[in-house]
């Protein structure tokens, strides 16, 4: 059975890791729930899909309103575990998250992604109709 829901309790938040830690290679799990703390405090939301009560794929989404998009929905993080991967669950928690904006009154969805992900952006464009409007530059203080 699948089910899709936000996470909110601190046992479900570790179940998550192992997911995220796959997108998020960096992060130890205590780094990762100590920055989920700060984080959900500024409107941070993640979003699971579940199979069986296992996490198979995660969106850290959070409602956001500038001059360029407007009020949005921006997806900080998108995965679907490895052993999930082409099962249909990244498209089924997108289709939630747009839902999600449509709920809120969002004119859009927006996200980043890295340079190295190829196959991310193939499904974007391709599959979702997100359209490529951008780059990003960060510098490290």
């Amino acid at each position: 059975m699948i089910a899709i829901r936000e996470i909110k309790e601190e046992d479900n938040f570790k179940k998550a890791y192992p997911v995220m830690s796959q997108l998020r290679t960096n992060l130890s799990e205590e780094e990762y729930l100590h920055l989920l703390e700060p984080m959900r405090k500024q409107g941070y939301r993640l979003i699971g899909l579940f199979e069986n009560e296992q996490v198979k794929a995660l969106a850290g989404i959070i409602e956001l309103t500038n001059f360029y998009n407007e009020k949005h929905i921006y997806v900080y993080d998108l995965v679907t575990d490895g052993a999930s991967r082409s099962s249909g669950f990244g498209e089924k928690l997108l289709n939630c998250v747009e839902e999600l904006a449509k709920e809120a009154g969002c004119g859009m969805i927006t996200l980043s992604s890295g340079n190295q992900r190829i196959d991310a952006h193939r499904f974007y464009e391709e599959k979702m109709g997100f359209d490529r409007v951008s780059h990003v530059f960060n510098k490290r203080l």
